[in-house]
């Protein structure tokens, strides 16, 4: 049994990035812009695209923190805000990521101040590495009404720290577990970021971070696979060697027995000890707008891409007009597979949710998916729902890995956009 979930996983990997080569693709749209529904109330996304320093492994929007620019950032942050909000979009929560959305804390501040006044806010979200979990900092955050905080900490083992430059950046495991510590309780959720399967990382060293963690008692913890940028053994650079996919359902399946059932999963790779939101905004809100560089959008079955490039962003937003620079049309039967793989993640996917959305024959779509699923016996179906089972639980960490792989190569299109590259 063992050999053939493993040839599971193996065809299915293939099969993912096959569909994701041909299917990932975007089309030039500058000029258009997203719509909202009559009444609707949407999650908002804001990027940041600012870092003190450039992880190797991270394949987001980025680009080293110059103070002046990331001012003039802000400023046009607020317009595309304004442009949005004049075009009748309504928001219920917000979720700022990066990049580090913290690198101007006054600044981030004050954005989110506005965007408290604008709209009901019921959840607000942030990023943050662990540098800035310092009081000045935590200060501005909590007065700016944000309810969950989220720290990329990555591993607490100092040599993959340092392999993957963040040690000098960030400090090392025991300057980070301190400013953790200094942290919790301020917030309603607190979040801890991590990573498994590090090309370097050994199950001892993983082990070792689940414990320590867990005696902290923190409020969540995500624990994402390490996702190239590129396709498997790649290189993610010359100091952490390449990815090697092999070994990434044992070291779930470790995290997973560790956090369990003090921390229970609120999505295939987010554990909390409460309920809370997740990282993973899309599984939450199957519409959503971003605004910022590098941001992308959403709605209607449309995905639309802001523009990566910098100075292209802040000539739009300057002139009141929309950045998207891209965008694909999803076909029904893609939008209702997207649906599956992101409520699924989220661990079940609610029948009359989808029945509404697209009818009933939204089956017939996914009828080989919901087979395959249940002959592995990842997937259990009752009158109400499909709920994804423990054992099934690393195929969607699997598939949603495939899909943020896929997201990468978006990502290096739209990096086509930027001058000088």
């Amino acid at each position: 049994m063992g050999r053939f979930l493993h040839l599971g996983d193996l065809l299915l990997t293939r099969y993912l990035r096959r569909y994701h080569r041909s299917q990932m693709r975007l089309r030039s749209g500058f000029g258009m812009h997203p719509s909202p529904a009559p009444a609707r109330r949407y999650l908002l996304y804001i990027h940041v695209p600012f870092c003190e320093s450039l992880c190797p492994f991270c394949t987001f929007h980025r680009r080293s923190l110059e103070r002046q620019l990331a001012q003039r950032y802000f400023k046009a942050l607020k317009r595309e805000l304004q442009y949005y909000r004049d075009a009748g979009f309504d928001f219920a929560e917000v979720y700022v990521g990066g990049g580090t959305p913290t690198v101007l804390p006054d600044e981030l501040g004050v954005t989110l101040d506005l965007v408290r006044h604008w709209f009901r806010i019921s959840r607000l979200s942030v990023e943050t590495n662990p540098n800035h979990l310092c009081p000045p900092t935590l200060e501005v955050l909590k007065q700016a009404g944000v309810n969950r905080l989220s720290v990329g900490v990555q591993s607490l083992d100092d040599r993959l720290l340092d392999e993957m430059e963040r040690l000098r950046a960030y400090g090392s495991s025991a300057s980070i577990l301190e400013r953790v510590e200094s942290a919790l309780g301020r917030f309603d959720t607190f979040n801890v970021d991590m990573i498994f399967n590090f090309p370097h990382q050994t199950m001892r060293s993983l082990r070792h971070d689940l414990r320590t963690l867990k005696d902290l008692a923190v409020d969540q913890i995500s624990y994402y696979p390490i996702m190239p940028a590129t396709g498997a053994g790649a290189p993610i650079s010359s100091r952490m060697g390449r990815v090697e996919f092999n070994r990434e359902r044992a070291m779930y399946h470790t995290v997973m027995d560790a956090l369990m059932p003090d921390y229970q999963p609120r999505s295939a790779w987010c554990f909390s000890r409460q309920i809370a939101p997740i990282d993973e905004y899309i599984v939450d809100h199957d519409e959503y707008l971003g605004i910022g560089s590098g941001s992308f959008s959403y709605l209607n079955g449309v995905m639309f891409a802001n523009t990566f490039s910098m100075e292209r962003y802040l000539e739009l937003t300057a002139r009141s007009q929309p950045a998207v620079s891209a965008y694909r049309a999803l076909s029904l039967r893609e939008q209702i597979r997207y649906d599956f793989l992101m409520r699924l993640f989220g661990l079940h996917m609610d029948k009359t949710f989808m029945s509404d959305k697209y009818g009933p024959n939204y089956r017939r779509a996914l009828s080989t998916g919901l087979l395959l699923f249940k002959l592995l016996g990842a997937l259990v179906e009752t009158d109400q729902e499909y709920r994804v089972t423990p054992e099934g639980r690393y195929y969607w960490v699997l598939m949603m890995r495939e899909f943020f792989m896929g997201v990468n190569r978006l990502r290096d299109q739209m990096r086509t956009q930027i001058p000088g590259r």
